[in-house]
């Protein structure tokens, strides 16, 4: 995949994100900068931050689960890897999310 096609699977990407909404606020994930720092191999390999609105955000499970649908919905998307930050559980969230299938 060249850095255009790359680029291009990116823009896609965000576009998907922008139809998973917070039911909390009726905002994006992306409006509301929950999804952070994207990056797109040439692969299709996904990496992204999910940053919960709050350390203590009672559906950030739930938020990053329907995130991970998003993406993996994305023709070109070949995988994904996302680091939970600022969220309490942050690291058992992580590993969880990485290892569901």
């Amino acid at each position: 995949m060249s850095s255009e096609r790359a680029a291009k699977l990116k823009a896609s990407v965000i576009a998907r994100l922008r139809s998973v909404i917070d039911p909390e606020t009726g905002a994006d994930v992306v409006r509301m900068r929950l999804v952070e720092d994207i990056e797109v191999t040439k692969s299709g390999q996904v990496r992204y931050v999910f940053r919960p609105s709050s350390p203590v955000c009672p559906i950030a499970v739930y938020l990053v689960q329907q995130i991970k649908q998003a993406v993996a919905e994305v023709p070109g998307v070949t995988s994904q890897t996302i680091n939970v930050t600022n969220y309490v559980a942050a690291e058992q969230l992580t590993e969880l999310i990485n290892r569901e299938e």
